[in-house]
């Protein structure tokens, strides 16, 4: 990062720790997700690093992913990396508590060392990456930290940005501060982007042409291993064998509402209709079932075992919701009907189920239209868009095995693009051996 905006980002953050620290401590001591955290992002109680002797057959691989949506997109890509370097070290990091969670659920074999991602101040940063000593650090989407970047720019680690999108909000706030981002996104030794309207915008930004690269979405492979995962069958959950089931996964607040609503409306005239929501906060279960009750529907809790009675099974467990949606006969993906951006359709899609999300799909929007124009799902704009698409889907088997087909076939033809990352790191850590 260049000299005069490290300055003023150090400055700010120096001035913010000081104001914000009572509030901060206070903030960390009273909450136990960032209380269990805090002391090693800062640094502090790391232990013996574990990550043992690197060399040119065992490099140490660094992978970074934000929350439980990157380590999704990034989770075929680490099988890959551990096929392709059996002896290698990967280390793994997430900034949420529930990202690092879903990691080490999924990815437990896979990674040698889960570690804490560093608070972005310098110490901090520098204490984090001496324990880690990695030989190369890829980057899952977004995440950006200035500070960390630029320590290891300065140990000449090498960066890249895998699975790289630029959202149009993002953009606009990338124009308005390039001064700041530019040097950003140029300490990468290479951005792997999604499209290549992605690329375009970061080549508005002044970014160096020569290190960008468009490898296509992560996401479409990280379905297909996702497919092929944990198993449920409908007895297990205690849905009826022969109900039509609706499964709503990843729902914000102000979307429940309106998917309690259509489901009293429908299940009037669908009475073996039963309901799974799937809170994308899982410790909002309670406040569901209680939402439910309101609607004169009654609900039950995954998270308090699998008995139950009820036309509606609150899921408020974590690492559960791809595979539950193999088990519906349509699906609605939240995070859309409310200014949320959107969460991943391909998880449904991929088991061959028809997909209804709705206008906001911002995190999600070239996969939306692939699926939109193929035929594998529907966009709904309100409550009432939403009951009416779920009332032809559920009435037709044909419509619904049709728009099941077509999802199908998109993510079967955009296999590949994990290898296609794996390359691209293939390539960077060889430059990094003869360098």
């Amino acid at each position: 990062m260049d000299m005069l905006p490290a300055f003023f980002y150090n400055l700010f953050l120096t001035v913010a720790v000081i104001v914000f620290a009572p509030l901060l401590f206070v903030k960390v001591i009273l909450t136990p997700k960032y209380r269990k955290r805090a002391g090693k992002r800062l640094g502090f109680a790391l232990g013996q690093s574990p990550v043992g002797a690197g060399g040119a057959d065992r490099p140490r691989i660094w992978v970074h992913a934000l929350s439980v949506g990157e380590v999704a997109s990034a989770r075929n890509l680490v099988y890959e990396l551990r096929r392709n370097y059996p002896l290698g070290i990967i280390l793994f990091s997430s900034a949420t508590k529930a990202g690092e969670s879903f990691a080490r659920s999924v990815l437990d074999e896979q990674v040698d060392c889960f570690l804490p991602f560093p608070f972005d101040l310098l110490w901090s940063v520098k204490r984090l990456i001496s324990w880690a000593r990695p030989d190369l650090f890829v980057l899952v989407e977004t995440d950006f930290w200035p500070n960390f970047l630029g320590e290891l720019n300065r140990r000449d680690i090498p960066c890249l940005l895998v699975n790289g999108r630029i959202s149009e909000s993002s953009l606009v706030r990338y124009r308005r501060f390039r001064w700041f981002f530019r040097p950003l996104f140029n300490s990468f030794q290479a951005l792997a982007m999604q499209t290549e309207q992605d690329a375009a915008s970061l080549r508005q930004l002044g970014v160096d042409p020569a290190r960008l690269v468009v490898l296509g979405n992560l996401k479409y492979d990280a379905a297909l291993s996702e497919s092929k995962g944990k198993d449920h069958d409908r007895a297990a959950l205690q849905i009826p064998a022969q109900a039509l089931v609706w499964v709503a996964g990843s729902t914000h607040r102000g979307e429940e509402e309106i998917i309690f609503a259509a489901f009293q409306n429908l299940a009037q005239t669908l009475t073996n209709l039963f309901l799974v929501v799937a809170p994308r906060n899982v410790e909002r279960g309670g406040e569901l079932a209680a939402m439910a009750g309101r609607f004169g529907l009654l609900a039950f809790r995954r998270s308090l075992g699998s008995a139950g009675e009820g036309s509606v099974l609150i899921l408020d467990t974590l690492g559960e919701l791809a595979s539950v949606y193999a088990l519906c006969d349509v699906a609605f993906v939240g995070g859309s009907l409310v200014p949320q951006r959107g969460h991943n359709p391909l998880e449904p899609a991929v088991h061959g189920k028809p997909v209804l999300f709705g206008p906001f799909m911002e995190d999600f929007a070239e996969i939306s239209r692939d699926l939109l124009a193929v035929g594998g799902a529907r966009q709904v704009r309100n409550a009432e868009e939403l009951r009416d698409g779920l009332s032809l889907l559920l009435a037709e088997p044909a419509e619904r095995e049709l728009a099941g087909r077509q999802g199908q076939g998109l993510i079967a033809a955009r296999r590949g693009v994990a290898e296609a990352h794996l390359a691209l790191i293939r390539r960077v850590l060889a430059r990094e051996k003869r360098g």
